[in-house]
């Protein structure tokens, strides 16, 4: 197993140097799931919900989500992103949402991008549960990642 880059070598939790690293283009790619009964997926998908078009919200949520991703995540750096796109489509039996972030710089946007799609989905559960609040948020996962040392990564 590969040691942890945000512990020392005493165990404390830490944020990593990054400032040895090569700046490179980094993008990341994330998705996550709603499921939800299809009476709410038809009021959703309606545009006639009390609190209005609960895609456009949650997009926009999640566009404003990866940008504050440092203030959320203790040891995540903050970034200068160049790309966020977050977009929330139909799916069988809920709403789908997908984010993908880009930067220029010395550490990747996976975190970002996860942010962006957890709090997409966040959102339409907020906005959809006076009509549902059996919703489940599922499935949110790193789907992609480029650049950086690591390399690039695909989930299988």
């Amino acid at each position: 197993m590969s040691k942890l880059t945000h512990l020392d070598e005493t165990g404390r939790a830490r944020m990593v140097d990054v400032s040895d690293k090569a700046v490179t283009t980094r993008e990341a790619a994330a998705e996550g799931f709603l499921r939800m009964a299809p009476e709410t997926l038809a009021l959703a998908l309606s545009g006639e919900g009390r609190k209005g078009d609960v895609r456009a919200v949650a997009e926009i949520a999640g566009v404003m989500a990866a940008k504050k991703t440092s203030d959320l995540i203790p040891m995540c750096h903050p970034l200068p992103i160049s790309k966020v796109e977050v977009r929330v489509e139909p799916g069988d039996g809920g709403l789908s949402v997908s984010a993908r972030v880009k930067t220029t710089g010395q550490t990747g946007v996976e975190m970002e991008a996860l942010t962006a799609a957890s709090v997409a989905l966040l959102t339409l559960y907020d906005m959809l549960k006076a009509a549902e609040k059996g919703m489940v948020i599922e499935a949110v996962r790193l789907v992609s990642k480029t650049g950086g040392k690591s390399g690039d990564w695909r989930a299988p």
